[in-house]
């Protein structure tokens, strides 16, 4: 009687992973075919605004992107199947039980080499996504040297601090019996704010070079808009990020008395004063409207949502039969569920997706009315969208699963209906 719940939990898994692959190649050739259907000649909407060459240029590095995407899909889905049902998992684990016993840092000791094993196969990918597609567009600055050591770097990361984390998780079962999921979410939150002040100072400097922004007329500038803000930050500071790429960011770290602005050189060498001016004032416009509290608050809420999941899982032996485990403890639970988790997450993507572009809008109402103008903004949009070559023309649906932020087109069309000088309109 037993095998009839496993099989049944067993083709969920299947359907579910199966589902996802599907929709996401059919979401692929959607867009395939919008961008294709826009391809021969630019726009309305964006004529005068970007050239034939360059139009061409994001027409061709979208459908690049699009065909690896695919085929990343297909590879994926068969060594995420493998993994789950080829019975490598619960042997992988026997044999750490076998040769190192069933406590907490053994157990541990699996679910990081499982986890170190399936990011095997990913390599190459990463690899090529890198040394020949992002070369063949311009946009790879890296060196071979440079993208092993960030990876080795990220391993050694993760085994002095993200093994002795899960061991800790693993060990809370003993310690705090039933409710070990609720201790293990406040372990878990700790350490993710602990972070939020430690990574910048300790972490993020083994990755990036961080330079205090030059005297001069772009810094206090940018000085003179946190001021009238009321934006308190511990310094303006400069990353390297063209070391790596010529794709370009801004982003804020650290809480509190350590909050850093960061820009990236590549964003100070493709923007101008005014604009970079623009792009830091919507980043403070996430800080005003309390974006990032609630989008912390809305990951805390669903990292508990999940911690109770496994705990109920975890007590399910049809659960563990079903991928050919034993009950074998929270170990595998942990391990299912993570692998499990994004067949299930994705289908929630537009609605997040939905939530995450309302805020990137009210961070640019804010932006341009804290600049008295739309210009900088939309100036700034339009150059960033230029310089990485951005798909211009997405499928609706693909984009609502895939953007978390506006096309240039839709902020460009927001920003014109606020009542501050602009110039001319972008849609025609």
């Amino acid at each position: 009687m037993l095998n009839a719940p496993i099989n049944s939990i067993a083709t969920i898994a299947l359907l579910l992973i199966s589902s996802r692959a599907i929709a996401e190649l059919i979401l692929a050739r959607l867009n395939h075919r919008h961008v294709v259907a826009n391809a021969n000649r630019i726009p309305d909407a964006f004529a005068g605004i970007i050239d034939e060459a360059t139009y061409r240029r994001s027409v061709d590095y979208t459908l690049a992107k699009n065909k690896f995407g695919q085929i990343e899909t297909i590879y994926d889905t068969i060594i995420l199947l493998a993994a789950l049902f080829s019975g490598i998992l619960p042997w992988l684990s026997g044999q750490f039980q076998r040769h190192l016993g069933e406590n907490a840092w053994a157990m541990a000791a699996f679910l990081f080499a499982t986890g170190l094993l399936l990011s095997l196969p990913g390599l190459p990918f990463a690899w090529h996504a890198q040394f020949r597609l992002e070369e063949r567009f311009g946009f790879n600055t890296t060196t071979q040297k440079l993208w092993w050591a960030d990876r080795l770097k990220g391993l050694l990361l993760a085994a002095l601090i993200g093994y002795p984390l899960l061991a800790l998780v693993l060990k809370l079962v003993d310690w705090a019996g039933a409710y070990w999921w609720l201790w293990a979410w406040i372990v878990i939150i700790g350490f993710q704010l602990l972070m939020l002040v430690l990574a910048p100072v300790l972490i993020m400097p083994l990755f990036n070079k961080f330079t205090p922004l030059p005297e001069g007329s772009l810094r206090e500038r940018l000085l003179a808009l946190a001021n009238r803000t009321g934006f308190r930050a511990r310094s303006i500071q400069l990353m390297d990020g063209s070391k790596r790429s010529r794709h370009s960011n801004a982003f804020f770290t650290g809480l509190g008395n350590w909050r850093k602005i960061v820009l990236f050189d590549t964003l100070v060498q493709q923007l101008s004063e005014p604009e970079l001016e623009a792009v830091l004032a919507h980043e403070i416009g996430h800080y005003k409207k309390k974006h990032i509290p609630k989008m912390l608050a809305f990951s805390a809420l669903s990292l508990l949502v999940a911690f109770y999941l496994i705990a109920l899982l975890a007590r399910q032996p049809q659960f563990y039969a079903a991928f050919g485990f034993h009950n074998d403890g929270i170990a595998p639970a942990l391990l299912l569920f993570g692998l499990l988790a994004g067949t299930v997450s994705f289908w929630f993507s537009p609605l997040l997706h939905l939530w995450s572009r309302r805020y990137e809008y009210q961070a640019d109402r804010y932006s341009a009315e804290t600049m008295g103008e739309v210009r900088s903004l939309a100036g700034a949009l339009r150059k960033l969208n230029e310089k990485k070559l951005s798909n211009l023309t997405p499928h609706p649906t693909y984009s609502g699963f895939y953007y978390a932020h506006p096309t240039v087109l839709e902020r460009e069309q927001a920003l014109q209906r606020l009542n501050l000088p602009q110039q001319p309109a972008l849609a025609k």
